[in-house]
Protein backbone atom coordinates (compact mmCIF):
# COMPACT_ATOMS: atom_id res chain seq x y z
CA UNK A 1 0.00 0.00 0.00
CA UNK A 2 2.47 2.63 0.87
CA UNK A 3 4.56 0.99 -1.78
CA UNK A 4 1.86 2.12 -4.48
CA UNK A 5 1.19 5.25 -3.00
CA UNK A 6 4.92 6.41 -3.42
CA UNK A 7 4.82 5.25 -6.98
CA UNK A 8 1.51 7.45 -7.17
CA UNK A 9 3.31 10.57 -5.67
CA UNK A 10 6.46 10.27 -7.68
CA UNK A 11 4.27 10.33 -10.81
CA UNK A 12 2.66 12.75 -9.93
CA UNK A 13 5.71 14.81 -9.07
CA UNK A 14 7.23 13.67 -12.37
CA UNK A 15 4.47 14.78 -14.48
CA UNK A 16 4.22 18.49 -12.70
CA UNK A 17 8.04 18.82 -13.57
CA UNK A 18 6.80 18.28 -17.67
CA UNK A 19 4.74 21.02 -17.48
CA UNK A 20 5.43 24.38 -16.68
CA UNK A 21 3.57 26.67 -14.33
CA UNK A 22 1.35 29.11 -16.29
CA UNK A 23 1.33 33.22 -14.57
CA UNK A 24 -0.21 35.33 -16.81
CA UNK A 25 -0.42 39.10 -15.61
CA UNK A 26 -2.74 41.56 -16.99
CA UNK A 27 -2.73 45.13 -15.72
CA UNK A 28 -5.68 47.37 -16.64
CA UNK A 29 -5.64 50.60 -19.02
CA UNK A 30 -2.01 50.74 -19.52
CA UNK A 31 -1.39 51.99 -22.28
CA UNK A 32 1.34 50.73 -25.35
CA UNK A 33 4.42 53.07 -24.38
CA UNK A 34 4.01 52.94 -20.61
CA UNK A 35 6.98 50.90 -19.92
CA UNK A 36 10.68 52.07 -18.62
CA UNK A 37 12.03 49.76 -21.33
CA UNK A 38 10.60 51.63 -24.04
CA UNK A 39 12.11 55.18 -23.28
CA UNK A 40 9.35 57.26 -24.44
CA UNK A 41 8.21 58.67 -20.68
CA UNK A 42 9.81 58.71 -17.68
CA UNK A 43 7.38 55.59 -16.29
CA UNK A 44 9.86 53.18 -14.05
CA UNK A 45 9.44 49.53 -14.28
CA UNK A 46 12.55 47.92 -13.95
CA UNK A 47 10.87 44.55 -12.94
CA UNK A 48 8.83 44.05 -16.67
CA UNK A 49 11.89 45.67 -17.97
CA UNK A 50 13.80 42.75 -16.55
CA UNK A 51 10.91 40.48 -18.12
CA UNK A 52 11.47 41.97 -21.13
CA UNK A 53 15.04 41.64 -21.15
CA UNK A 54 14.22 37.62 -20.54
CA UNK A 55 12.18 37.19 -22.67
CA UNK A 56 10.03 38.33 -25.85
CA UNK A 57 8.15 41.80 -26.08
CA UNK A 58 6.50 42.08 -28.97
CA UNK A 59 5.45 45.70 -30.55
CA UNK A 60 2.26 44.31 -32.49
CA UNK A 61 0.23 42.94 -30.16
CA UNK A 62 -3.63 43.73 -29.85
CA UNK A 63 -6.65 42.95 -28.15
CA UNK A 64 -9.52 42.16 -29.15
CA UNK A 65 -11.99 44.95 -27.82
CA UNK A 66 -10.74 48.81 -26.82
CA UNK A 67 -12.34 48.24 -23.40
CA UNK A 68 -11.68 45.55 -20.48
CA UNK A 69 -14.81 43.13 -20.01
CA UNK A 70 -14.58 41.77 -23.79
CA UNK A 71 -11.11 41.88 -24.11
CA UNK A 72 -10.75 40.01 -20.70
CA UNK A 73 -13.49 37.70 -22.17
CA UNK A 74 -11.38 36.74 -25.36
CA UNK A 75 -8.39 36.04 -22.96
CA UNK A 76 -10.02 33.62 -21.29
CA UNK A 77 -12.08 32.04 -24.06
CA UNK A 78 -9.57 32.41 -26.62
CA UNK A 79 -12.78 33.57 -28.72
CA UNK A 80 -13.31 36.93 -30.37
CA UNK A 81 -16.37 38.98 -28.17
CA UNK A 82 -18.77 38.50 -31.08
CA UNK A 83 -18.54 34.50 -30.86
CA UNK A 84 -18.65 34.09 -26.86
CA UNK A 85 -21.22 36.18 -26.52
CA UNK A 86 -19.66 39.00 -24.25
CA UNK A 87 -18.84 41.97 -26.82
CA UNK A 88 -19.76 44.45 -24.52
CA UNK A 89 -19.59 46.33 -21.01
CA UNK A 90 -20.81 44.57 -17.96
CA UNK A 91 -21.56 48.06 -16.43
CA UNK A 92 -23.86 49.86 -14.42
CA UNK A 93 -23.80 53.38 -16.37
CA UNK A 94 -25.83 55.33 -13.85
CA UNK A 95 -22.67 55.67 -12.22
CA UNK A 96 -21.86 58.03 -14.76
CA UNK A 97 -24.12 60.40 -13.63
CA UNK A 98 -23.22 60.17 -10.06
CA UNK A 99 -26.06 57.61 -8.55
CA UNK A 100 -25.00 55.37 -5.48
CA UNK A 101 -26.94 52.00 -5.92
CA UNK A 102 -28.57 51.27 -3.18
CA UNK A 103 -28.19 47.38 -2.50
CA UNK A 104 -31.15 46.31 -3.77
CA UNK A 105 -30.81 48.48 -6.95
CA UNK A 106 -27.74 46.82 -7.18
CA UNK A 107 -28.78 43.25 -6.56
CA UNK A 108 -30.66 43.28 -9.73
CA UNK A 109 -28.58 45.81 -11.99
CA UNK A 110 -26.55 44.59 -15.11
CA UNK A 111 -23.44 44.71 -12.85
CA UNK A 112 -25.18 41.21 -10.92
CA UNK A 113 -27.18 39.71 -13.68
CA UNK A 114 -25.03 39.29 -16.65
CA UNK A 115 -21.61 37.67 -17.35
CA UNK A 116 -19.51 35.47 -19.61
CA UNK A 117 -22.02 32.72 -20.63
CA UNK A 118 -22.14 29.57 -18.97
CA UNK A 119 -21.52 27.63 -22.00
CA UNK A 120 -18.33 29.06 -22.59
CA UNK A 121 -15.36 27.14 -21.42
CA UNK A 122 -12.52 29.22 -20.03
CA UNK A 123 -8.87 28.53 -20.07
CA UNK A 124 -9.11 27.71 -16.18
CA UNK A 125 -11.32 24.92 -16.86
CA UNK A 126 -9.29 23.13 -19.36
CA UNK A 127 -5.95 23.83 -17.43
CA UNK A 128 -7.86 22.62 -14.37
CA UNK A 129 -8.93 19.16 -16.22
CA UNK A 130 -5.32 18.28 -17.18
CA UNK A 131 -4.49 18.49 -13.41
CA UNK A 132 -3.42 22.21 -12.85
CA UNK A 133 -3.96 23.86 -9.99
CA UNK A 134 -5.82 26.76 -10.97
CA UNK A 135 -6.21 30.42 -9.23
CA UNK A 136 -7.66 34.01 -10.27
CA UNK A 137 -6.20 37.12 -8.08
CA UNK A 138 -7.46 40.43 -9.03
CA UNK A 139 -9.75 41.85 -11.71
CA UNK A 140 -12.50 39.42 -12.74
CA UNK A 141 -14.82 41.30 -15.09
CA UNK A 142 -17.24 38.62 -16.11
CA UNK A 143 -20.18 38.86 -13.67
CA UNK A 144 -20.74 38.29 -10.28
CA UNK A 145 -23.98 36.14 -9.84
CA UNK A 146 -22.42 32.87 -8.15
CA UNK A 147 -22.51 30.80 -11.52
CA UNK A 148 -20.15 33.61 -13.22
CA UNK A 149 -17.74 33.48 -10.69
CA UNK A 150 -14.06 31.90 -11.34
CA UNK A 151 -15.17 28.78 -8.84
CA UNK A 152 -17.91 27.88 -11.55
CA UNK A 153 -15.11 28.65 -14.28
CA UNK A 154 -12.61 26.50 -13.90
CA UNK A 155 -10.90 28.05 -10.83
CA UNK A 156 -9.99 26.05 -7.41
CA UNK A 157 -9.31 29.75 -6.28
CA UNK A 158 -10.39 33.16 -6.38
CA UNK A 159 -9.64 36.83 -4.40
CA UNK A 160 -10.10 39.69 -6.41
CA UNK A 161 -13.53 41.99 -7.42
CA UNK A 162 -16.03 40.80 -9.75
CA UNK A 163 -17.00 44.03 -11.81
CA UNK A 164 -14.94 46.32 -13.51
CA UNK A 165 -12.87 47.76 -11.09
CA UNK A 166 -13.09 49.10 -7.07
CA UNK A 167 -11.76 51.61 -5.11
CA UNK A 168 -7.74 50.93 -4.41
CA UNK A 169 -8.63 51.23 -0.04
CA UNK A 170 -12.06 50.60 0.55
CA UNK A 171 -12.50 47.96 -1.99
CA UNK A 172 -15.98 49.43 -3.32
CA UNK A 173 -17.40 50.31 -6.58
CA UNK A 174 -19.27 53.76 -5.99
CA UNK A 175 -19.76 52.13 -2.50
CA UNK A 176 -20.62 49.07 -3.20
CA UNK A 177 -18.56 46.35 -1.05
CA UNK A 178 -17.16 44.60 -4.05
CA UNK A 179 -13.73 42.01 -2.80
CA UNK A 180 -14.65 38.25 -2.97
CA UNK A 181 -12.88 35.26 -1.30
CA UNK A 182 -13.74 32.81 -3.93
CA UNK A 183 -17.93 32.18 -3.57
CA UNK A 184 -18.36 34.83 -0.59
CA UNK A 185 -18.05 39.06 -0.68
CA UNK A 186 -14.94 39.88 2.03
CA UNK A 187 -14.48 43.40 3.92
CA UNK A 188 -11.34 41.59 5.73
CA UNK A 189 -8.87 43.70 3.85
CA UNK A 190 -10.80 46.85 3.54
CA UNK A 191 -8.09 49.48 4.13
CA UNK A 192 -4.83 48.22 2.73
CA UNK A 193 -3.95 49.29 -1.23
CA UNK A 194 -5.90 46.89 -3.57
CA UNK A 195 -2.02 46.11 -5.19
CA UNK A 196 -0.55 45.33 -2.28
CA UNK A 197 -3.89 42.50 -1.53
CA UNK A 198 -3.16 41.01 -4.48
CA UNK A 199 0.17 40.68 -4.15
CA UNK A 200 -0.19 39.03 -1.38
CA UNK A 201 -2.57 36.84 -2.42
CA UNK A 202 -0.57 36.15 -5.23
CA UNK A 203 2.70 35.01 -3.18
CA UNK A 204 0.36 32.59 -1.25
CA UNK A 205 -1.26 30.81 -4.10
CA UNK A 206 2.13 29.66 -5.21
CA UNK A 207 3.26 28.74 -1.85
CA UNK A 208 0.16 26.46 -1.68
CA UNK A 209 1.31 24.67 -5.00
CA UNK A 210 3.00 21.55 -3.87
CA UNK A 211 3.32 18.50 -7.00
CA UNK A 212 0.68 19.99 -8.93
CA UNK A 213 1.84 22.59 -11.64
CA UNK A 214 -0.17 25.82 -11.55
CA UNK A 215 -1.52 28.52 -13.57
CA UNK A 216 -2.54 31.61 -11.79
CA UNK A 217 -4.01 34.76 -14.05
CA UNK A 218 -3.06 37.53 -11.74
CA UNK A 219 -4.79 40.54 -12.64
CA UNK A 220 -4.15 44.20 -11.37
CA UNK A 221 -7.09 47.04 -11.04
CA UNK A 222 -3.91 49.47 -11.52
CA UNK A 223 -3.46 52.04 -13.27
CA UNK A 224 -7.11 51.93 -13.72
CA UNK A 225 -9.00 54.84 -12.33
CA UNK A 226 -10.92 54.34 -8.90
CA UNK A 227 -14.00 53.28 -9.17
CA UNK A 228 -15.06 55.96 -6.39
CA UNK A 229 -16.99 59.58 -6.39
CA UNK A 230 -15.10 62.38 -6.63
CA UNK A 231 -15.03 65.05 -3.81
CA UNK A 232 -16.22 67.70 -5.13
CA UNK A 233 -19.85 68.18 -3.84
CA UNK A 234 -21.22 70.66 -6.49
CA UNK A 235 -19.98 68.15 -9.26
CA UNK A 236 -22.31 64.33 -9.14
CA UNK A 237 -19.58 63.74 -12.14
CA UNK A 238 -16.82 64.08 -10.85
CA UNK A 239 -14.18 61.16 -9.81
CA UNK A 240 -11.63 60.26 -7.57
CA UNK A 241 -9.01 59.10 -10.51
CA UNK A 242 -5.94 57.11 -9.66
CA UNK A 243 -5.22 56.37 -5.91
CA UNK A 244 -1.56 55.21 -5.01
CA UNK A 245 0.45 55.58 -1.96
CA UNK A 246 2.28 58.81 -1.52
CA UNK A 247 5.52 57.44 -2.07
CA UNK A 248 4.91 56.27 -5.65
CA UNK A 249 3.12 59.41 -6.75
CA UNK A 250 5.92 61.29 -5.17
CA UNK A 251 8.37 60.11 -7.35
CA UNK A 252 7.07 62.07 -10.33
CA UNK A 253 5.59 65.27 -9.28
CA UNK A 254 7.91 67.65 -10.69
CA UNK A 255 8.65 64.87 -13.55
CA UNK A 256 5.44 65.20 -15.33
CA UNK A 257 3.04 68.05 -15.97
CA UNK A 258 0.16 67.22 -13.31
CA UNK A 259 -0.67 65.59 -10.16
CA UNK A 260 -3.04 63.27 -11.72
CA UNK A 261 0.25 62.08 -14.44
CA UNK A 262 1.98 61.56 -11.16
CA UNK A 263 -0.42 59.50 -9.64
CA UNK A 264 -0.82 57.31 -13.03
CA UNK A 265 2.50 56.73 -12.85
CA UNK A 266 2.87 56.15 -9.95
CA UNK A 267 0.66 53.27 -9.36
CA UNK A 268 2.46 51.25 -12.46
CA UNK A 269 5.24 51.74 -10.30
CA UNK A 270 3.63 50.48 -7.05
CA UNK A 271 2.28 47.59 -9.82
CA UNK A 272 5.75 47.00 -11.24
CA UNK A 273 7.72 45.96 -7.99
CA UNK A 274 4.43 43.52 -6.62
CA UNK A 275 5.21 41.87 -10.03
CA UNK A 276 8.87 42.39 -9.29
CA UNK A 277 8.29 40.09 -5.87
CA UNK A 278 6.12 37.70 -7.49
CA UNK A 279 9.09 36.94 -9.83
CA UNK A 280 11.17 37.06 -7.06
CA UNK A 281 8.95 33.74 -5.14
CA UNK A 282 9.52 31.89 -8.78
CA UNK A 283 13.41 32.09 -8.09
CA UNK A 284 13.71 31.43 -4.98
CA UNK A 285 11.08 28.05 -5.30
CA UNK A 286 13.53 27.50 -8.41
CA UNK A 287 10.67 27.54 -10.67
CA UNK A 288 12.28 29.97 -13.40
CA UNK A 289 13.56 27.35 -15.98
CA UNK A 290 9.58 25.96 -15.58
CA UNK A 291 7.29 29.05 -15.40
CA UNK A 292 5.62 30.74 -18.75
CA UNK A 293 5.42 34.18 -17.72
CA UNK A 294 3.23 36.48 -19.64
CA UNK A 295 2.53 40.26 -19.11
CA UNK A 296 0.50 42.83 -21.27
CA UNK A 297 -2.19 45.38 -21.04
CA UNK A 298 -6.06 44.35 -21.33
CA UNK A 299 -6.82 47.68 -23.68
CA UNK A 300 -4.85 50.72 -24.74
CA UNK A 301 -4.00 53.52 -22.37
CA UNK A 302 -6.47 56.25 -21.08
CA UNK A 303 -5.71 59.44 -19.46
CA UNK A 304 -1.45 58.34 -19.24
CA UNK A 305 0.01 61.15 -20.71
CA UNK A 306 -1.19 59.93 -24.37
CA UNK A 307 0.03 56.59 -26.59
CA UNK A 308 2.39 58.22 -28.81
CA UNK A 309 3.51 57.24 -31.51
CA UNK A 310 -0.05 55.61 -31.51
CA UNK A 311 -2.86 57.74 -32.23
CA UNK A 312 -6.03 57.82 -29.79
CA UNK A 313 -6.66 55.76 -26.77
CA UNK A 314 -9.26 53.76 -24.88
CA UNK A 315 -12.46 53.16 -26.09
CA UNK A 316 -11.23 53.57 -29.94
CA UNK A 317 -10.53 51.55 -32.89
CA UNK A 318 -7.26 53.18 -33.54
CA UNK A 319 -4.13 51.80 -32.75
CA UNK A 320 -4.09 53.63 -29.63
CA UNK A 321 -7.51 51.65 -28.36
CA UNK A 322 -6.15 48.27 -29.49
CA UNK A 323 -2.32 48.01 -29.82
CA UNK A 324 -1.01 46.80 -25.97
CA UNK A 325 2.24 46.38 -24.33
CA UNK A 326 3.46 42.33 -24.30
CA UNK A 327 6.04 40.24 -22.90
CA UNK A 328 6.34 36.48 -22.35
CA UNK A 329 9.34 34.94 -20.93
CA UNK A 330 10.29 30.87 -20.67
CA UNK A 331 13.63 30.31 -19.93
CA UNK A 332 15.38 27.32 -22.83
CA UNK A 333 11.70 27.97 -24.39
CA UNK A 334 12.11 31.30 -25.72
CA UNK A 335 14.92 33.22 -26.52
CA UNK A 336 16.10 36.59 -24.11
CA UNK A 337 16.19 40.11 -25.22
CA UNK A 338 14.25 39.54 -28.06
CA UNK A 339 12.06 42.04 -29.84
CA UNK A 340 9.59 41.02 -32.55
CA UNK A 341 7.18 42.97 -34.48
CA UNK A 342 5.15 40.14 -35.97
CA UNK A 343 1.47 40.41 -35.95
CA UNK A 344 0.08 38.95 -33.09
CA UNK A 345 -3.44 39.20 -30.78
CA UNK A 346 -4.48 37.79 -27.34
CA UNK A 347 -6.80 35.30 -29.33
CA UNK A 348 -3.47 33.76 -29.13
CA UNK A 349 -2.73 32.98 -25.39
CA UNK A 350 -5.45 30.47 -24.89
CA UNK A 351 -4.23 27.72 -27.47
CA UNK A 352 -0.84 28.85 -26.73
CA UNK A 353 -0.88 28.21 -22.30
CA UNK A 354 -3.31 24.77 -23.76
CA UNK A 355 -0.33 23.66 -25.92
CA UNK A 356 2.19 24.58 -22.70
CA UNK A 357 0.28 22.84 -20.31
CA UNK A 358 -0.92 19.71 -22.58
CA UNK A 359 -4.78 20.75 -22.13
CA UNK A 360 -7.27 19.95 -24.50
CA UNK A 361 -10.42 22.65 -25.57
CA UNK A 362 -13.73 21.43 -27.18
CA UNK A 363 -14.45 24.59 -28.47
CA UNK A 364 -13.79 26.53 -31.94
CA UNK A 365 -10.74 28.98 -31.07
CA UNK A 366 -9.79 32.11 -32.60
CA UNK A 367 -6.17 32.07 -32.34
CA UNK A 368 -3.34 29.71 -32.38
CA UNK A 369 0.11 28.89 -30.48
CA UNK A 370 2.38 31.80 -30.71
CA UNK A 371 5.58 29.72 -29.00
CA UNK A 372 7.09 29.27 -32.39
CA UNK A 373 6.59 32.79 -33.11
CA UNK A 374 8.20 34.09 -29.91
CA UNK A 375 11.49 31.50 -30.86
CA UNK A 376 11.73 32.76 -34.03
CA UNK A 377 11.08 29.20 -35.61
CA UNK A 378 8.24 30.83 -37.89
CA UNK A 379 6.55 33.43 -39.08
CA UNK A 380 3.39 34.28 -37.03
CA UNK A 381 0.27 33.08 -39.28
CA UNK A 382 -2.08 36.04 -38.46
CA UNK A 383 -3.05 38.07 -41.18
CA UNK A 384 -6.36 39.55 -40.22
CA UNK A 385 -8.05 40.72 -37.20
CA UNK A 386 -10.98 42.48 -37.20
CA UNK A 387 -13.00 44.54 -34.26
CA UNK A 388 -16.23 45.67 -33.22
CA UNK A 389 -17.24 47.98 -30.87
CA UNK A 390 -21.36 49.04 -31.06
CA UNK A 391 -21.32 50.55 -34.66
CA UNK A 392 -17.44 51.46 -34.65
CA UNK A 393 -15.65 49.34 -36.33
CA UNK A 394 -11.89 48.28 -37.33
CA UNK A 395 -10.05 45.74 -39.14
CA UNK A 396 -6.12 45.36 -40.14
CA UNK A 397 -4.74 42.99 -43.19
CA UNK A 398 -1.09 42.84 -42.96
CA UNK A 399 0.03 46.15 -43.51
CA UNK A 400 -3.22 47.53 -44.23
CA UNK A 401 -5.84 49.18 -40.94
CA UNK A 402 -9.12 50.35 -41.56
CA UNK A 403 -11.21 52.08 -39.09
CA UNK A 404 -14.91 53.32 -38.85
CA UNK A 405 -15.83 55.34 -36.52
CA UNK A 406 -18.49 57.46 -37.90
CA UNK A 407 -17.18 60.77 -39.00
CA UNK A 408 -13.38 59.34 -37.73
CA UNK A 409 -11.30 56.63 -39.97
CA UNK A 410 -9.95 56.09 -43.22
CA UNK A 411 -7.82 53.41 -44.87
CA UNK A 412 -4.07 53.36 -43.17
CA UNK A 413 -0.60 51.93 -44.35
CA UNK A 414 0.74 51.19 -40.72
CA UNK A 415 3.80 50.16 -42.56
CA UNK A 416 4.94 53.90 -42.89
CA UNK A 417 1.90 55.38 -41.00
CA UNK A 418 1.83 53.76 -37.21
CA UNK A 419 0.17 57.09 -36.43
CA UNK A 420 -2.81 56.61 -38.34
CA UNK A 421 -2.52 60.18 -39.86
CA UNK A 422 -3.23 59.82 -43.37
CA UNK A 423 -6.24 58.20 -44.72
CA UNK A 424 -5.26 56.26 -48.06
CA UNK A 425 -8.95 55.33 -49.06
CA UNK A 426 -8.69 57.57 -52.68
CA UNK A 427 -5.68 56.24 -52.83
CA UNK A 428 -6.43 52.15 -52.87
CA UNK A 429 -9.88 52.00 -52.91
CA UNK A 430 -8.86 48.39 -54.08
CA UNK A 431 -7.48 48.23 -50.78
CA UNK A 432 -10.51 49.49 -49.19
CA UNK A 433 -12.46 47.23 -50.82
CA UNK A 434 -10.75 44.07 -50.34
CA UNK A 435 -10.86 44.51 -46.33
CA UNK A 436 -14.54 46.10 -46.20
CA UNK A 437 -15.52 42.86 -47.66
CA UNK A 438 -13.27 40.60 -45.62
CA UNK A 439 -14.61 42.64 -42.68
CA UNK A 440 -18.15 41.79 -43.93
CA UNK A 441 -17.30 37.70 -44.06
CA UNK A 442 -15.95 37.71 -40.50
CA UNK A 443 -18.85 39.31 -38.95
CA UNK A 444 -21.23 36.99 -41.51
CA UNK A 445 -18.74 34.33 -39.45
CA UNK A 446 -19.89 35.66 -36.21
CA UNK A 447 -23.53 35.84 -36.71
CA UNK A 448 -23.79 31.93 -37.80
CA UNK A 449 -21.73 30.91 -34.73
CA UNK A 450 -23.82 28.92 -32.03
CA UNK A 451 -25.28 32.00 -30.20
CA UNK A 452 -24.15 32.85 -26.47
CA UNK A 453 -25.18 35.26 -24.15
CA UNK A 454 -25.60 37.63 -22.61
CA UNK A 455 -26.36 40.07 -25.44
CA UNK A 456 -26.90 38.69 -28.58
CA UNK A 457 -30.76 38.03 -29.88
CA UNK A 458 -31.48 34.38 -29.85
Amino acid sequence: MKLSLLVLMTSSALLAADRPNILLIVSDDQGYPDLGCIGTKPVLTPNLDRLASEGVRATSFYVTWPACTPSRGSLLTGRYPQRNGLYDMVRNDMVNYGHKFTADEYAVSPEMTLGLDVREKTIGDALQAAGYRTGVVGKWDMGQAKRFLPLQRGFDFFYGHGNNGIDYYTHERYGVPSMFRDNARTQEDKGTYATDVFERESLNFIRSAKDQPWFLYLCFNAPHGASSFGSDPTDKKSKEGVQVPEKYAAMYRGKVKDERLARYYGAVTCMDESIGRVLNLIDERGEKENTLVMFLSDNGGSGNGDNKPLKGHKSQMWEGGLRVPFIARWPRKIPAGKITDEFLTSLELFPTIATAAGASTSEKLDGFNLLPVLNGSSKSPREEMFWQRRSDQGARMGQWKWVNMGKLGGLYDLSSDLGEQYDLSKEKPEVLAKIKARFDAWKAEMDASEPRGPFRDY
